[in-house]
């Protein structure tokens, strides 16, 4: 079949940066989905997103759909003719409408009886008469939560949109999409090259937008040179470029062709703590800042720009002039808040709602404090520290500087603790409450740090559950997933045995006169749960090793960990599926027998297997129970396989439901003797 190139690109405004690219892979995406839905093949593809275009390439695309068999079913028989035989007014409307003779249709036979029905060829369409239809239904299902529309237009879109060119090969297809006819022409860049370019296949799109028309549209290619000029600049400083992704992506989606200068701000801001003037250097103007080899940050900075003048001394120039303001801002800030301690700021979050139903930030701060405390003295950490660090942790919002500069809460605590002389415990704490803050980010590692943390997310679980606002769908406004699973990981990460179920019901307790939900404490241990399963979903192991410890309710999640490791660990062997199996048969015997007794009369052992399968019990109990009271699931799992071909044999040749009730009873014993030393890990039949 004859192939060509396609070349799709929609012209619009600006676009979204800190959308674009999903926005480009969403539609790319979507258009590929349909392009196989209708049997079309190709060889490979690729999207394109400068700022103010999408585009997609598909290489090798097939001409026209292949043609293909199709099944048409019509009436039933016993209506599609009457008892002399001719074809009623329903047989003959079909047979015309499918062009044939409705004695050359063939006869259906099924369970439910019999039908007319024939075979024929539903030739292909032609590719270009279906891409503009496939694209326009691409662009509707796109992630676009607000469109807009402009001018006298009645069609909508994120960004009005000015031009379109859809070329297959070196045609253009004709078509309308978006109230925009279909043309070779296309905008160039805004300020550089040729205003209008015209492409003439869609293998010279790429070179001739960024020839003539100045655009770079590989997204990843003005990404890469970005990168690469941000650094240039960071080691002509010997220092380290700050390339956080987020920034790096959202400057990528706003320059057509990045050109990156260096420019400086005054030492003096300097004595502000870093932190405040990074926050509006790549927040507010999209800087990057640039750090010495010791983390420390410099007076430069490097600025991305969609023009490349000759001479770029005014453009520098420009750009320290914008940011000089807002330092200056964060530094009168600073000055302002320093004319006090920071437990000055205490008495205001008296002042700061946290949560109607809740209170006020103070009230919550409070809870929190007892809290630290409580579960610094269960893991041996410094009560007072704990205590100290809970009790200034939100400080800091009632501060100007983090009234401003949002994202600076925690940090600007910290700093102003250290400044105040607190001890290096405290003030980390009150940052690392925070963490971690994101995937991948850090959790404390230090007994007062964790503490704290733990007890400001238990105190935000318990708060908001005990209210009634869960989250719903996407929905999560106080962050309660973010919080579960930053608990999970810092419990685990740290090798914490904290009894998880304790401290939501300690918790609970502190905050008891706010609670309207009842069923707080359980609905947050399994909230947790929910997320601990989704922890491990991340780390590639299976529903059915979580589910099976779940069974057993292990109270600590450091202890859940242990248990998940070693049921892992215990499925790779290969006695596993037959244990799994065995004590899925005895746990269907003893639920339908009566009492509990384990202990078992070795004198009415009658079987030699029942006999070996008693010793061996007796034999591996102790060390098993030694295992399970020194939390190593792990041996003991893989002692239990051990019993494996003595439980086979059992099974095989004894009959435990027998006439005699002594011998019965005797073998019940044994059988839950055996199954308490099976279920203490997890519950192993749900492993298959």
């Amino acid at each position: 079949m004859n192939c060509k190139n396609l070349l799709i690109e929609l012209g619009t405004e600006e676009l979204p940066p800190k959308s674009l690219r999903k926005l480009a892979t969403s539609l790319h995406d979507d258009f590929i989905k349909q392009l196989i839905n209708h049997g079309l093949k190709f060889k490979e593809s690729k999207w394109y997103a400068p700022p103010r275009r999408l585009a997609i390439y598909i290489k090798e695309l097939d001409e026209k759909q292949a043609d293909r068999t199709i099944e048409v079913k019509g009436p039933a028989i016993k209506v599609a003719f009457d008892s002399d035989g001719n074809p009623s007014k329903a047989a003959l409307g079909w047979a015309a409408a499918n062009g044939i003779d409705i004695a050359k249709a063939d006869r259906l036979k099924t369970e439910k009886g019999e039908w007319l029905y024939i075979k024929k060829i539903q030739e292909g369409s032609y590719t270009a008469s279906i891409i503009p239809e496939l694209f326009l239904n691409s662009l509707k299902s796109l992630p676009i939560p607000r469109l807009m529309h402009w001018g006298d237009k009645r069609d909508e879109f994120v960004r009005p949109v000015h031009t379109l060119c859809v070329l297959f090969g070196n045609e253009l297809i004709d078509c309308t999409i978006l109230g925009i006819k279909s043309s070779k022409i296309l905008n160039g860049h805004r300020f550089l090259g040729q205003q209008k370019v015209t492409v003439e296949s869609a293998d010279s799109y790429v070179e001739t937008l960024k020839n003539q028309g100045y655009v770079i549209a590989d997204y990843e290619e003005r990404k890469a040179s970005i990168i690469k000029q941000v650094k240039a600049i960071a080691d002509a400083n010997n220092g380290v470029a700050d390339l956080d992704d987020a920034l790096v992506e959202e400057v990528t989606s706003i320059v057509e062709a990045p050109h990156i200068f260096q420019a400086k701000f005054e030492e003096r801001f300097l004595k502000v703590p870093s932190e405040a003037l990074v926050y509006t250097m790549k927040g507010d103007q999209k800087y990057f800042p640039i750090y010495d080899k010791h983390g420390k940050l410099l007076p430069v900075f490097a600025f991305a720009s969609n023009i490349n003048p000759a001479n770029a001394t005014s453009l520098i120039s420009g750009n320290e002039r914008v940011v000089r303001p807002r330092l200056s801002d964060a530094e009168f800030f600073f000055n302002t808040d320093r004319k006090h301690n920071l437990e000055y700021f205490y008495n205001k979050l008296e002042n700061i709602i946290y949560q109607k139903d809740i209170g006020t930030l103070a009230y919550r701060t409070s809870v929190v404090e007892e809290l630290s405390a409580y579960i610094a003295d269960t893991i041996n950490a410094d009560v007072a520290k704990a205590r100290r660090a809970a009790h200034l942790a939100k400080c800091d919002l009632a501060t100007t500087m983090v009234t401003e500069f949002t994202d600076t809460q925690g940090i600007m605590g910290m700093h102003y603790a250290e400044l105040d002389g607190e001890s290096s415990d405290v003030a980390e704490a009150i940052f690392e409450q925070y963490c971690p803050r994101f995937a991948g980010d850090k959790v404390p590692t230090k007994p007062v740090q964790i503490s704290v943390s733990i007890a400001e997310k238990l105190v935000t679980l318990v708060s908001i559950f005990g209210i009634n606002m869960l989250p719903k769908g996407d929905k999560d406004p106080f962050g309660l997933r973010r919080a579960a699973i930053g608990l999970i990981r810092i419990i685990i990460e740290n090798n914490i045995d904290l009894n998880i179920v304790d401290s939501i019901s300690k918790a609970s307790s502190l905050l008891s006169d706010k609670l309207k939900n009842k069923q707080t404490i359980s609905d947050v241990v399994e909230f947790v749960y929910n997320r601990l399963k989704a922890y491990y979903q991340d780390q590639c192991i299976e529903t059915s090793i979580f589910l099976s410890v779940l069974s057993v309710k292990p109270q600590s999640i450091l202890d859940f960990d242990a248990r998940v490791k070693a049921v892992k660990a215990f499925k790779d062997l290969p006695q596993a599926a037959d244990l799994a199996s065995a004590y899925k048969r005895i746990s269907k015997i003893l639920a339908k027998s009566e009492g509990d007794r384990e202990s078992v009369d070795s004198d009415i052992l009658k079987e030699n297997a029942e006999i070996k399968l008693n010793e061996h019990v007796e034999q591996v109990k102790t060390k098993i129970i030694d295992f399970y009271n020194n939390a190593n699931y792990k041996d003991a799992l893989s002692t239990l396989a051990e019993l494996k071909d003595d439980v086979d044999n059992f099974f095989e040749k004894v009959m435990v439901n027998v006439d005699n009730t002594a011998i019965k009873e005797n073998r019940l014993a044994l059988l839950r003797k055996l199954s308490s030393l099976m279920s203490n890990t997890a519950d192993i039949s749900v492993l298959y």
